[in-house]
This record gives structure tokens, C-alpha cells and sequence, in this order.
């Protein structure tokens, strides 16, 4: 399926978690979006902006199993969870509980909006090996408190890769507490049903594992917090003669000029990833799932590392620890041609090697990576 993207044949692209890959055939529809953008932009904007951008969300709902009129388009998850944060009014003594294992950038987002309204960051440390769904649950439980007024969970974990429990997680703060879920890498690599998860907010991109072009991320806010949320970037939508839109949807609709070929061709990527499987998107992840336990597997016998954690808490990604300190590993591998994240972890001591599966990987080159770490 290597033939299929428009990746160079000479790397082995083992980070597909951090940027993505785009498809050949979601690319060329992409450029047919932007050819029509650039023929009459006018026309473009006025005319078929909006309904093609309806037509495109309820078919991205449909995918996520949630309603269209809590979903909004953004640019990429920490978009999301910066308008998330910055629609809260924190009050001095208020906590916002976020983990160890959260994503730098959305961390940043929550320590600005802590420290401006004299609220707290409480980090509930998790453990990665050894890690188990019960022990990530009750990590992250036992640190809320009567001061707490969000959380915010990963659904996958970035530099550890781990599938949270986020369902148990939900169920027992909600709607007591709200909760924030980041499901930056969520979306393609496991099942989605939005609406039965219950959160608060779920923030998520669609440049990784659905393939969608750069630009493409989106947000679901529960329907009784709709009107509190606000984009980052306030527009024409706050004061413009009222439509069948809500005032969630004109406000996220539109924040300036900008190219939307990204989120106009979503549906797009789902097709066509879709159809790379006889069984549709649940042989996609079940494909990409068994890729990677595959190539935790391989490294692991060829490192002499052991399994970290149960293979539930495996999605299309994993990560293992290495021993030692690595710094520079990640560039040597890059002139290598070998491709692969290898992030501190828990410090700057300690070091691991994360992998991503995609369809277009293949077992060779997770050799290939070990024989490249072996010989460092």
C-alpha cells in the first residue's frame, strides 16, 4: 500500500502518531477543493462554503457516533482544547487536573489559563510500565478534589501511547465534573462513539489516523455547554442575523479567511481509508492494532525489553522504554533514513522509542529501526 501515499520510498515513516501521512487520493481531492476556492473565491465563500461544510460534518459526526450540532470544525486538537480552557472562567483556589503524561502543548494552554486566574495545575502521576487500565483510572480519580473544576484526559497518550480508560473515567466524574478529553490520536485508531462516552468536551484531529489533510480537527461539546464555549478567534458569527445554525456553529464556522480544503475533504479520507479493508474502518484498525503489538513484539525481542503494559492499552501506536539516556538518537536514526520519535520519559534521563502503525508500514521496518538502535 506504500504506492498509495505520497511518502518517499527511501524512509522507513515509523511516526505517522505525530504528523500523519496524506494519501495520494485524498490529496488530488483536496486540490480539486482549492481549484474551485481559486476560480471565484467569492462564489466559493458566499455560495458553497457553508453547505459543503454542513454536508461534511454530518458526515464526520456520523463517523464519531455524536450529533452535528455539537461538532465543530477546528484546525487541530490543541485549538480545540485552547478554546475549551479559555471559555472557563477560573476563579483563584479552582483546580484543573491534567496527568503526567499530557500532551506538552495542551499542558501549556492549562498552566496560561491557571496562572492567570491564580487557580491550580494538580498532575496526577501515572505510571507507564506496569500501567494497567485500574491503576490509570484510580490515579487520575483520587486526585479530584472539591476544588476541581476540569479535567483533562488523554484518550491515547503521546509520548507513551497508552489507551486510557477514559469510559470509567467519564462515568464516574461526569456530570459532576467535567471533563476535557484530548483524542488527538483517537479518531481512526479506535472505535468512536462520542455520544455514549459522555464527555463534557472531546477534542480530536483527523490528519493522523484518518488521513485527512493538515488543518483537519474538530470538537464535540455536550449540548448544555454549547453556548459557553467560544474559538479562540471571535469573528462576523457574534453578531451576524441569526440562521438554523446555533451560535456554537457560527462562531466555529467562521474566524477569518482561510483555506478549508482540509476540512472539506474529510469525508473523502474516511472513504478512502475505509476502503483499503474488505471490512471497511473495523479491519483498518484491527489491521493497524495488530501491526503494532506485531512491532512492539519485534523490538522488544531484538532490544531485550519486556512488555510494558497489557495489550489493551495498545491502539496503533507503541512505545518502550530504552535503557539509558539517548539524546540525538531520534537525529542519528533521521540520517538513517528511519523515522521514529524516541521522547524523554519520565525525564530527561530516560528515553523511549515509540512507533506508529499505518497501513502502508511494514514489519521489515521495525527490524530495520532495531538493528539501527543496536548498533548506537
Amino acid at each position: 500500500m506504500r504506492s498509495l501515499w505520497a511518502l518517499d520510498p527511501d524512509i522507513a515513516a515509523l511516526n505517522h502518531g505525530s504528523f500523519g501521512a496524506t494519501p495520494r487520493a485524498v490529496l488530488t481531492a483536496q486540490r480539486r477543493v482549492r481549484d474551485r476556492l481559486e476560480s471565484n473565491p467569492t462564489e466559493f465563500f458566499e455560495d458553497h462554503y457553508q453547505p459543503e461544510l454542513d454536508a461534511a460534518r454530518t458526515t464526520l459526526a456520523a463517523f464519531l457516533g455524536t450529533d452535528p450540532a455539537g461538532l465543530a470544525f477546528v484546525t487541530n486538537a490543541t485549538t480545540a482544547v485552547a478554546a475549551v480552557v479559555g471559555s472557563i472562567e477560573f476563579d483563584r483556589g479552582d483546580e484543573i487536573l491534567i496527568t503526567d503524561h499530557t500532551y506538552n502543548a495542551c499542558r501549556n494552554t492549562v498552566e496560561v489559563a491557571a496562572a492567570r486566574a491564580g487557580a491550580s495545575v494538580v498532575v496526577a502521576a501515572l505510571p507507564f510500565v506496569g500501567a494497567s487500565p485500574e491503576s490509570v483510572a484510580e490515579g487520575i480519580l483520587t486526585k479530584v478534589t472539591s476544588r476541581t473544576r476540569l479535567v483533562v484526559v488523554d484518550h491515547v497518550t503521546s509520548p507513551t501511547a497508552l489507551v486510557f480508560p477514559i469510559e470509567r473515567i467519564i462515568s464516574e466524574l461526569e456530570p459532576h465534573v467535567p471533563v476535557l478529553v484530548d483524542g488527538a490520536h483517537a479518531p481512526g485508531m479506535i472505535p468512536l462513539d462520542l455520544t455514549r462516552l459522555g464527555a463534557s468536551y472531546y477534542a480530536g484531529n483527523l490528519h493522523k489516523w484518518v488521513c485527512a489533510p493538515k488543518g483537519a480537527g474538530f470538537l464535540v461539546v455536550a449540548e448544555h455547554l454549547r453556548d459557553q464555549v467560544r474559538p479562540t478567534v471571535i469573528s462576523h458569527g457574534w453578531n451576524t442575523a441569526r440562521d438554523a445554525r446555533s451560535m456554537f456553529q457560527r462562531l466555529f464556522d467562521w474566524t477569518g479567511t482561510f483555506d478549508p480544503s482540509a476540512w472539506l475533504t474529510v469525508p473523502d479520507a474516511i472513504a478512502f481509508m475505509a476502503s483499503l479493508d474488505p471490512a471497511g474502518w473495523p479491519g483498518v484498525m484491527a489491521a493497524n492494532h495488530g501491526l503494532a503489538l506485531a512491532a512492539r513484539d519485534l523490538l522488544g525481542g531484538r532490544l531485550g525489553i519486556d512488555a510494558p503494559v497489557p495489550e489493551e492499552m495498545i491502539g496503533s501506536m507503541a512505545a518502550l522504554p530504552l535503557a539509558g539516556t539517548r539524546p540525538g538518537l531520534a537525529e542519528r536514526l533521521r540520517r538513517q533514513g528511519i523515522v521514529a520519535p524516541i521522547p524523554p520519559w519520565p525525564s530527561a534521563e530516560h528515553h523511549l522509542v515509540r512507533v506508529s502503525a499505518q497501513r502502508y508500514n511494514t514489519l521489515d521496518e521495525y527490524d530495520r529501526l532495531a538493528d539501527a538502535i543496536l548498533a548506537d
